[in-house]
């Protein structure tokens, strides 16, 4: 399996991978984003956002469950699972946000994804860990079957800075 790992060592830098996967990912692309609270996953799709073209401010939908920001390159469906058990995620129907058919195509970010009963495929999964000297690790790693080619062009775009 592939399995890229990028230390970033501030705000920044999670800001700026944001921007690169928001600027190079495919419509249809769900993001599962891990952490523990204030590791970065907000930032990061911030930086998404800003990657997209979206102009509007990017904030965490903890009580709102979703955002959406339709501006950009892509629409961007932002979740935030935190809150909700399985079951309660079950009965939101997140996947008319990735099938393309109620809803267009666009990048689909989710926060907390354990609370998902299964997680979609083919999906991305980036864990966000901080380190001893609180700088975050990111770990992306295919889940399903993503693209090789598209996974191998963003490990080229992240090496490249």
């Amino acid at each position: 399996m592939d399995v890229m790992e990028l230390l970033l060592p501030n705000l920044l830098a999670t800001h700026r991978l944001g921007q690169v996967l928001g600027r190079s990912l495919p419509a249809g692309t769900i993001l599962l984003l891990d952490g523990n609270l204030g590791s970065g996953k907000t930032s990061l799709v911030q930086g998404m956002g800003q990657g997209l073209g979206i102009s509007e401010p990017i904030v965490s939908p903890t009580f709102t469950l979703v955002n959406e920001y339709l501006e950009g390159r892509l629409p961007l469906y932002h979740f935030d699972l935190y809150r909700l058990d399985a079951q309660a995620v079950d009965s939101l129907y997140l996947d008319l946000y990735w099938e393309g058919i109620e809803y267009p195509l666009g990048l689909v970010a989710i926060e907390w994804p354990d609370r998902l009963p299964q997680w979609p495929e083919p999906a991305l999964h980036l864990q966000l860990s901080i380190t001893h000297d609180d700088q975050r690790l990111a770990t992306l790693m295919p889940v399903g079957q993503v693209l090789p080619s598209w996974f191998k062009s963003l490990q080229g775009l992240m090496a490249a800075g």
